[in-house]
């Protein structure tokens, strides 16, 4: 008779598995993303994915509700600092160049979420409370059509930065939001 194995204690794996998911998904594409592609990545048995996670839509629904928290919160943390109206632009300014432009994998990731929630309107929600979290930062300093305006301009810098053989220019973002918030003539 054979003594069972005991149970590995491992109680971070489900957040590896979002974790590593979002990794794959810089990797590989959502297309290319699978239950053992993730799997491997955490470092996790195959049988643990169905155990956590539902199917492959409740793991990319967690991976991207997680990314995009992340990045809300970063851009919800420089902007709480903000005490006037050129303050904010500076820090709007320095999530976009820093942090929105920050890294290629996190381009590739918001870019992933966006193709699929172009794609499959029941991942919208997602971006549309990330979208929301960045215009209720720019509320306090700005107009609602502003902080709409200016939400749009970051998306828009975002897909430039991801289609561009260069990065933009130093000063770019500035530039643009100064533009945004000129008062008219």
């Amino acid at each position: 008779m054979s003594t069972p194995r005991p149970r590995r204690h491992d109680p971070d794996r489900r957040d590896r598995i979002i974790d590593a998911c979002l990794d794959v998904i810089a990797e590989h594409g959502v297309a290319g993303t699978s239950h053992r592609r993730v799997a491997a990545a955490a470092d996790v048995p195959l049988g643990s994915m169905t155990y956590h996670f539902d199917g492959m839509d409740a793991l990319l629904r967690e991976a991207f509700t997680r990314f995009a928290d992340q990045v809300a919160t970063l851009a919800e943390r420089r902007m709480a600092a903000a005490g006037s109206l050129e303050e904010a632009l500076d820090a709007f300014a320095a999530n976009i160049e820093e942090d929105v432009f920050g890294t290629q994998r996190d381009l590739v990731i918001t870019h992933e979420l966006y193709t699929l929630a172009a794609r499959r309107p029941e991942y919208r929600d997602i971006t549309t409370a990330w979208m929301a979290r960045t215009r209720a930062t720019l509320e306090p300093f700005v107009d609602s059509t502003t902080a709409v305006l200016l939400d749009a301009m970051n998306e828009g810098l975002s897909i430039h930065r991801a289609l561009h053989q260069h990065s933009p220019r130093p000063g770019l973002a500035r530039e643009a939001i100064a533009r945004l918030v000129r008062p008219a003539p």
